[in-house]
């Protein structure tokens, strides 16, 4: 079986910030990480490969600069086979249509044929949740998403749990197929100084939009049906009025009182 897990370098959760001019993500000189919610894919993919034995091999694909090769070592630290990244500057502004475009055609590229495609429910710093189906309709996958649990794997079919409002769903869908699961489905694990060594040792190949045969018209800004129009910080303009207890308590509960008629709270 072929496992195929997309994750991403986002900045650190407490270092986003945007470009207000141009609508993008500021990532120069930001501290980058694993996307959190692609650990709990990765994981999956792990565990699926100790159940199932030697015969499962996962590869481990990403879309970014060529600092993102880190997030790409960081899942063969944990128990991935390989990885590759897609890095190209034709690649840049891309809205998570094109991103999937690329994505989708990377797979193709690398993997050839796959049997299940894992990611993360969302990236932290886009909060779409809409690029893993998208690469699923890319590559004419059936999707399943918000997975929080598999039941079954093999043998052509997937029997999965899918988390919905008040409680969940139990699907089934022939393989290959798309699968976004939710922090529910597992608990990550540390990578061990083993993993640690052969993410060390293992070359990620960097992949340009020439080298997995991608048409240039669908990728970055030009190939974005979606555009971010403008970027702003609210204003916030708050007039209240004062009420000191200091001169006379008397009055300041007066006017506490009228304050708080006035508001419709008495």
């Amino acid at each position: 079986m072929n496992i195929m897990v997309l994750v991403k370098q986002v900045p650190a959760t407490d270092k986003v910030k945007m470009d207000e001019e141009t609508g993008t993500m500021i990532r120069d000189g930001v501290a980058s990480e694993l996307n959190p919610l692609d650990l709990y894919a990765v994981e999956e993919a792990v565990r699926i490969k100790e159940r199932l034995g030697s015969g499962v091999v996962i590869s481990v694909l990403s879309m970014g600069p060529q600092k993102a090769a880190e997030a790409v070592r960081s899942a063969i630290a944990i128990g991935c086979d390989s990885g590759f990244l897609l890095s190209d500057k034709k690649f840049a502004g891309s809205d998570t249509w094109a991103t999937a475009y690329a994505l989708s055609t990377g797979i193709r590229k690398v993997a050839g044929g796959v049997d299940l495609v894992l990611c993360g429910e969302r990236a932290t710093d886009g909060e779409t949740g809409q690029v893993g189906p998208e690469v699923g309709a890319y590559l004419g996958l059936p999707v399943l998403t918000y997975v929080s649990k598999i039941e079954e794997i093999g043998d052509g079919r997937i029997v999965a749990h899918r988390a919905v409002e008040g409680g969940h769903e139990v699907v089934e869908a022939p393989l290959p197929a798309l699968v976004s699961v939710v922090k529910e489905i597992n608990e990550p694990r540390m990578p061990n100084l083993k993993g640690k060594m052969k993410a060390k040792r293992t070359e990620v190949p960097i992949l340009t939009a020439e080298d997995i045969g991608a048409d240039e018209s669908r990728l970055g800004l030009k190939g974005s049906p979606t555009r971010v129009v403008k970027i702003f910080r609210p204003q916030l303009a708050r007039s209240g009025t004062i009420v000191s207890a200091q001169a006379d308590p008397d009055a300041a509960v007066e006017g506490l009182v009228d304050f708080l008629i006035q508001k419709a709270i008495l």
